[in-house]
């Protein structure tokens, strides 16, 4: 791909994105989907995918980005079936694939067909955490899938070196495969620990929001690349290093809090556009590479079958069996219903690492064309089959959650007790002999209690406006009508420019902390 091309598709891209959030549809769905009408349009330039630009500057930001994000307490409380879902699933998967393949087309070596199944294991939960947080799943069934995707790249990746170098006649024994395995994960984790805790050692001593953004944004990158240089999993390291960022940021400024949210939303929209278009786009280029004959297309729907049923196969009985063999597994974990792990197992869509783990295959590899096809087809199948059909699935089994009323109540409860706490500082400032005027205090005490109210008017009556909501209503409108003022006046040339960026962000930062979701 050129600049030109690259710049076109991720302005497409991103307009589709913008027309499937106004309507409420899944946007990575969308562009897969106008991604594989597209391919056919007639001077549509060939937009294949470069491995290297997926692996090195996609996949890292990406994976980093939900790693902040990430709740560190709600995954190691639930590790055990995260790594079940992250590991055994995934060579489960493999293995699976590798050998149901292989049996439809005999002439496939086998390490070449453990390649394809390395290749098609890792399912992409970009697609199934959008529709789940929109139509509103349980909280631990977000945190395995989110949890899943985490890790899941990792163990495909290893397993996929592993497989190359065996049906490349460059590997050995399974325990050679086994230690390497072994050995990318521990290098990954420590380079991901050592580059977290550097990290965020010195972005607490720069007191400069920008640099400390800056310098986030360079993590995601450095630790992959670290980590690959001593044969480590890049992805598994910068997955550590997010998680342990993110777990650590209510230590950074609210600067870099606030600059690190939009900076890294903006990508992940970017991005995650990009990649979707780019998946669907790839139809025209694999039909028009590979010689497709009717035993392709069988072994294809075959993979596609097997990786489907292979996810049902390996998440109900890890999700019951533990419970019955263990005690203590009943005591430490919430019970998980037969809905819940339906979604799970339906939320299996592959996604942009599998096509760019097939397209970094060598060309004189044994059986490429039919790995790249079979890849292809899953992806897509994957997509477009779950993708579409996950949302009424969610719907018949009504699996929703309960949390936002929980929520509610807690953070009320807690906001009522930080505001108590700031008012008794408040106080303990003035009794030590604070000399601040007493209508400033008063104001702020005012405040104080505002906000330790607001919380309690929000569980209130809905379809009454409580106080806070009017509130929050009129001081926006005050707030547009100030700067419309200094707007006038920067046009009349009252003021400068410079003036007006400055005093326009202060009155942005007070509407951002008037908003709520």
């Amino acid at each position: 791909m050129h600049g030109p091309e690259i710049l076109v598709l991720f302005l497409g891209a991103l307009l589709v994105t913008g027309v499937a959030r106004r309507f409420n549809w899944s946007a990575p769905l969308l562009l897969v989907a106008l991604g594989l009408a597209a391919s056919f349009i007639p001077g549509m330039p060939e937009f294949q995918i470069e491995p290297e630009l997926i692996l090195v500057l996609v996949l890292p930001p990406l994976l980093y980005s939900a790693a902040l994000d990430s709740s560190f307490l709600n995954i190691k409380a639930n590790l055990r079936p995260i790594g079940l879902l992250a590991v055994g699933l995934v060579l489960f998967t493999t293995f699976a694939v590798g050998f149901a393949v292989h049996l439809v087309l005999p002439d496939l070596p086998l390490a070449a067909a453990l390649v394809l199944g390395a290749v098609v294991a890792p399912p992409d939960a970009v697609a199934a955490v959008t529709i789940g947080r929109r139509l509103g799943l349980p909280r631990r069934a977000m945190t395995l899938l989110t949890g899943e995707s985490l890790v899941n790249d990792a163990t495909a990746l290893t397993a996929y070196k592993v497989a190359v170098a065996a049906a490349t006649g460059a590997a050995a024994t399974r325990w050679s495969g086994v230690l390497t395995f072994l050995e990318a994960t521990g290098v990954g984790v420590l380079v991901g620990l050592v580059v977290g805790v550097v990290v965020q050692f010195v972005r607490q001593r720069l007191d400069d929001g920008v640099l400390e953004s800056g310098l986030g944004m360079l993590v995601p990158f450095g630790a992959y690349l670290m980590a690959e240089e001593l044969e480590g999993s890049g992805v598994l390291a910068v997955v550590v290093a997010g998680l342990y960022i993110g777990h650590n940021s209510t230590r950074a400024s609210y600067y870099t809090r606030l600059q690190d949210t939009a900076v890294w939303r903006s990508a992940d929209a970017l991005l995650e556009a990009f990649v979707f278009a780019l998946i669907g786009l790839q139809l025209k280029t694999i039909v028009t590479d590979v010689e497709i004959t009717g035993s392709l297309i069988t072994a294809a729907v075959v993979a596609l079958a097997v990786a489907i049923v292979a996810r049902f196969a390996w998440v109900f009985p890890s999700a019951y069996l533990p419970r019955l063999w263990s005690a203590g597994t009943r005591e430490r974990e919430k019970d998980t219903t037969w809905q819940q792990i339906t979604v799970i197992s339906w939320a299996g869509m592959r996604g942009v690492v599998s096509l760019a783990a097939a397209s970094a295959l060598p060309p004189g590899m044994p059986g490429r064309d039919v790995i790249v096809f079979c890849t292809f087809v899953v992806t897509v199948g994957t997509l477009l089959l779950q993708g579409l059909s996950l949302p009424l699935v969610i719907r018949k089994l009504c699996v929703t959650g309960n949390e936002g009323s929980k929520d509610a109540l807690a953070e009320a409860q807690v906001q009522q007790n930080a505001a108590t706490a700031a008012v008794t500082r408040l106080d303990e400032l003035i009794n030590d002999g604070d000399t601040t005027p007493a209508h400033i205090v008063e104001r702020l005490r005012t405040l104080a209690e505002h906000r330790g109210n607001a919380a309690w008017e929000r569980l209130g009556r809905q379809e009454l406006e409580s106080p806070a909501a009017a509130y929050r209503r009129l001081r926006r409108t005050m707030l547009d009508a100030e700067r419309q003022v200094f707007v006038e006046a920067r046009d009349n040339k009252q003021i400068d420019d410079e003036v007006l960026f400055r005093v326009m962000r202060e009155l942005d930062l007070e509407e951002a902390a008037l908003s709520r979701d």
